[in-house]
């Protein structure tokens, strides 16, 4: 496994996995420094180069564990910061661009089978928004005070987050099944497709938005409470 480091060209990173534009996108990279070295792209643009590799390495390689020097680099205001734009990402475009499909996927349907697969889809992400309303409302001002104070201020603790910290992919896959095998025969082809590679897309970013938040952040702040600032 190639890991990234602050050397490697922004562009070099992004031809061994493109999906990094997500992490560019999101951690505010302007691509016009992309033959630059991360350091010098990052620093042009305000990034703390440490997390962006951090994040990288996390988001790219699912075998990889950070150690300990690299989770020391990271800045945790920043890893928030990513966490809370993702957020933002997938309550907004990814999911209205899903919404959209499916709408004109079951535009030919009769009423009856339109309300079972909108409601499906509707909760899904009813589900995807508590889910997320919960990180931002509890955990990341947990982790904000511990970082401030050096100490809990409560019994809250990030165990409790794992616990949490339910699979919001597993509803993709039942939304993919329903997608792919049991939709009406009179259905577009072109829409089915076009449905499944949003689902498809959506499930692997998703995916990879959970190693960063399992082996970067949850470790972090673990680290915080055992030693404080």
């Amino acid at each position: 496994m190639k890991k990234y480091t602050t050397e490697m060209s922004v562009s070099d990173m992004i031809d061994i996995d493109y999906s990094l534009l997500q992490v560019i996108s999101r951690m505010g990279l302007d691509l016009k420094y992309a033959g630059m070295p991360v350091s010098e792209a990052c620093r042009k643009c305000g990034v703390d180069p440490d997390t962006f590799i951090l994040i990288c390495n996390v988001y790219s390689f699912p075998d990889h564990v950070p150690s300990s020097a690299e989770l020391a680099s990271g800045s945790v205001p920043d890893i928030i910061e990513y966490l809370h734009v993702s957020h933002l990402y997938y309550m907004g475009r990814a999911l209205r661009g899903l919404e959209e499909s499916f709408d004109r996927l079951v535009a030919p349907f009769d009423e009856r089978q339109k309300k079972v697969v909108l409601k499906f889809f509707n909760d899904y992400k009813n589900e995807l928004d508590k889910h997320f309303a919960y990180e931002e409302e509890v955990v990341f001002p947990y982790i904000e005070t511990l970082r401030r104070d050096g100490k809990r201020a409560s019994e809250y603790s990030i165990e409790q987050f794992e616990e949490h910290h339910e699979n919001v992919e597993e509803k993709l896959e039942d939304m993919k099944n329903i997608v792919m095998k049991y939709l009406p025969a009179e259905c577009s082809n072109e829409l089915k497709i076009m449905v499944l590679l949003s689902i498809y897309h959506l499930h692997d970013d998703l995916r990879r938005h959970t190693y960063v938040e399992n082996n970067i952040l949850v470790p972090i702040v673990s680290r915080l409470e055992r030693d404080g600032k």
